[in-house]
């Protein structure tokens, strides 16, 4: 069996107790909860609300576990309140923060949107993710995968979002194919992109059998 004790006080930093799982896990994987003013269970995503944390994986069912079971409560060794949709606030404000960091990305450069403009940065080798909206062209989209799978280090895909909402972010029209570079805030912003997708697809289903995976 592989020890998986933290070795390093840095390593051991990163390392929270799942309540449901009840054993220690790597902060990148979990949610922080803090109780509110009211009794409730408020999601502290930033990881910076007062209050001692209560920590659940970041997944739909493992909230809805802790909530069932009265695990927040027993947490945090008082009465604490569960909101039913719980599960549903958590999946909203990561993906909010999720396209709040494609803003931000933009506006450091590091982002470049367009078909044209996507293809040429993708055989430069530099694109960590490839973000496709989910609502754009099947052919357009297939061409631009193929590419990606060329590319001298392919990307990662995201499909989680409509053109619409990738407009909203990165303050355009229209927005089908759009590519992230690596960066700063790379890091963090891929975390959050991991954690989202215990509550929803990254992509869509239907693009395994329309592109993704064809040679």
């Amino acid at each position: 069996m592989t020890d998986q004790t933290p070795r390093t006080h840095a390593q051991a930093s990163r390392q929270r107790k799942d309540i449901v799982l009840g054993e220690a896990t790597d902060e990148a994987r979990l949610i922080r909860f803090v109780a509110g003013p009211d009794g409730t269970v408020v999601p502290d995503l930033a990881r910076k609300l007062p209050g001692r944390g209560i920590w659940v994986g970041a997944d739909r069912d493992s909230i809805a576990l802790a909530a069932k079971k009265g695990l927040f409560s027993r947490a945090a060794k008082t009465k604490l309140t569960a909101a039913p949709d719980l599960a549903d606030q958590v999946e909203l404000l990561l993906a909010r923060r999720v396209l709040d960091g494609l803003g931000l990305a933009r506006k450091a450069g590091s982002i470049i949107s367009g078909y044209e403009k996507v293809i040429a940065a993708l055989a430069t080798g530099k694109v960590a993710w490839l973000i496709e909206a989910s609502d754009g062209a099947e052919d357009g989209r297939r061409k631009i995968l193929s590419a990606a799978r060329k590319a001298p280090s392919p990307p990662r895909l995201l499909g989680a979002f409509n053109s619409d909402e990738l407009g909203l972010a990165l303050g355009g029209e229209n927005v089908i194919h759009t590519a992230l570079l690596a960066g700063r805030g790379l890091d963090r912003w891929t975390q959050d992109v991991e954690r989202l997708s215990g509550f929803r697809p990254l992509l869509p289903p239907e693009w395994s059998a329309n592109g993704r995976e064809e040679s």
